[in-house]
């Protein structure tokens, strides 16, 4: 038996692939139909200063970091994973997070327990348009990585 055949080069961005799961489930195992684009943004939080050893040259150390994640997509309702985050609507507290999964082309994965789902839109739009479900995940504490095998 060969090993897997590890992708190299460029990728269709379809290739990484996202589930959710309830909040404290291993693994989120349900995928969300109908998602159009995930845009990923990471804030870094660095911390500078001036010291005489460095003549007024600003140092720098990264003290630490969130990620977020903004998605939009169109409202699929019976769909098991879109109809997870559309309830989140109405959620606050603890009740508004879930697991969240990503899975990159290469076969790593980063997970994402106790994630903050925040949605910022949903159902609303033109009179022939789409309903759309746009929403935000939100790290909780660090997420997990686990390298491809």
């Amino acid at each position: 038996m060969s090993d897997p055949v590890v992708p190299s080069g460029v990728f269709p961005c379809y290739e990484n692939q996202f589930k959710i799961g309830a909040a404290g489930t291993a693994t989120p195992s349900t995928a969300i139909a109908d998602m159009e684009s995930y845009t990923m943004t990471i804030d870094n939080v660095i911390q500078e200063w001036r010291s005489y050893g460095e003549e007024g040259w600003i140092r720098r150390l990264m003290t630490g970091k969130s990620i977020k994640i903004a998605v939009k997509g169109k409202r699929n309702i019976g769909d098991a994973g879109n109809n997870m985050v559309a309830e989140f609507f109405y959620k606050n507290g603890r009740n508004a997070e879930a697991n969240v999964l990503w899975t990159f082309p290469d076969g790593s994965t980063l997970l994402f327990s106790n994630a903050v789902i925040n949605v910022t839109n949903m159902n609303t739009g033109e009179a022939a348009d789409v309903g759309p479900l746009e929403w935000e995940m939100l790290s909780n504490g660090k997420p997990t990585y686990t390298p491809a095998a």
